[in-house]
């Protein structure tokens, strides 16, 4: 995507700090002999899946020991060049859109006029069309009018379908023209991540659409810097550091965060990434903000698991037990397999 390559416009170059996982609270003690031990403990597993995530996204080999002594320099320049960033260049979203979101927040607005907003768009009328007559929806009778389409897809069924119409190309395309499979584990990560932040906001009191939306849009970023670091003749990729692989993650959610911004995402949205990005780091998060954070590790598991990176799905259910009831993470991580088994690749 030609948007991706434009990055001259000038900025004063500042530092990008390193990022920072949240780590789960401390481990009780062992219990006492005869009673049911401790599970073990999930800090571990969070060290692993960032660094496991970020090499994957990254396309870089496995860590290997051993000192990189270009990395410093290496992570400077991409700091720089994406602080120069245009975020003007970035495709503006579909006019139609502001007003169908808008639209779709009142529970009482009229299938006709969802109908008429959606008919403004024809890629996305044919999306809508195409969704409502596959065999989740299937019905006895068949489609006959877009109106029929929205009415049977619902306000949740056509959120979804608009927000996929609106991020999948973008994702896909970010990575540039030799990041084909970097852009489509881009879009797989947006769609578990979306779905788990959907599912743990009901818990949190989050809006729905907004939940599934900071997890649809959390990983734009990354996009640009592996288009980024494509460019770079990259020496001994196998040493490079976890120091540095948190600089690109970091770097990565600054972008979003300009996107998210660019793009005039709602508030709550904004807010929540301010903090995946490190920008904002209250005392208490926001509640799409902790959601956020938790179904972005929840999607870095199952995505990894999927295309056997790692040894199966770790379970998590005990990492924040500040954030969420282990019942509640146990119940998303299910669901987040049973939701995408069938996309699971047989080989990464």
């Amino acid at each position: 995507m030609s948007w991706l390559r434009r990055f001259f416009a000038p900025a004063p170059a500042r530092p990008v700090p390193r990022a920072s996982f949240e780590r789960p609270a401390p481990r009780p003690a062992p219990a006492p002999p005869g009673q049911t031990p401790a599970a073990p403990p999930a800090e571990p597993w969070l060290d692993v899946l960032a660094e496991r995530f970020q090499r994957f996204m990254l396309g870089l080999p496995d860590h290997r020991p051993g000192e990189n002594a270009g990395e410093t320099a290496l992570l400077r320049r991409l700091q720089i060049v994406g602080e120069r960033f245009d975020v003007r260049s970035l495709p503006r979203l579909p006019a139609v859109l502001p007003q169908l979101l808008h639209a779709l927040k009142n529970d009482d607005v009229a299938g006709a006029e969802l109908a008429r907003l959606v008919g403004r768009d024809p890629m996305l009328v044919g999306e809508v069309m195409r969704v409502s007559r596959s065999i989740y929806y299937r019905t006895l009778h068949s489609i006959q009018s877009l109106q029929h389409a929205v009415v049977l897809l619902g306000q949740d069924g056509l959120r979804r379908v608009v927000t996929q119409h609106m991020m999948k190309p973008i994702l896909q395309a970010s990575a540039g023209a030799h990041g084909l499979v970097a852009g489509q584990r881009l879009w797989d990560h947006a769609e578990r991540c979306a779905h788990a932040s959907a599912f743990l906001g009901r818990f949190a009191g989050c809006d729905p659409f907004e939940a599934y939306l900071a997890g649809i849009v959390c990983n734009t970023g990354t996009g640009a810097v592996i288009h980024l670091l494509s460019m770079e003749d990259v020496g001994s990729p196998e040493t490079l550091s976890p120091i540095f692989l948190d600089g690109c993650a970091e770097l990565g959610a600054r972008l979003t965060l300009r996107a998210a911004r660019h793009w005039e995402l709602p508030g709550a949205v904004i807010q929540a990434l301010r903090e995946h990005a490190g920008e904002d780091a209250p005392e208490t998060p926001s509640p799409l903000g902790r959601t956020l954070h938790v179904a972005h590790f929840l999607s870095m598991a199952q995505l990894l698991s999927d295309h056997c990176v790692i040894d199966g799905c770790p379970d998590l259910a005990q990492a924040w037990p500040g954030r969420f009831a282990p019942t509640q993470v146990a119940r998303c991580q299910q669901d987040l397999q049973h939701q995408f088994d069938h996309a699971a690749p047989r080989a990464s």
